[in-house]
């Protein structure tokens, strides 16, 4: 099974973001996205396939916590 999971933009070099997993920041390529800092991203495999919302980066951070919890 592949997860995706939602994390912020702190910062774009070229093609490449840094994303904030709740306090683990990972590189990304942001290449498929019109992505800036300050965006949520969901990244798959070391890409950003999807531009989010701040709320439902959120929500979805929280129903994957619920799922990790059990």
């Amino acid at each position: 099974m592949c997860l995706a999971v939602p994390g912020k933009i702190i910062r774009i070099e070229g093609d490449i973001g840094e994303i904030d997993f709740g306090g683990v920041v990972r590189k990304a390529n942001i290449t498929m996205v019109e992505a800036k800092v300050g965006d949520w991203a969901v990244i798959h495999a070391g890409f950003a396939i999807e531009i989010m919302d701040e709320e439902e980066a959120q929500e979805t951070i929280k129903l994957w916590n619920e799922v990790l919890e059990n």
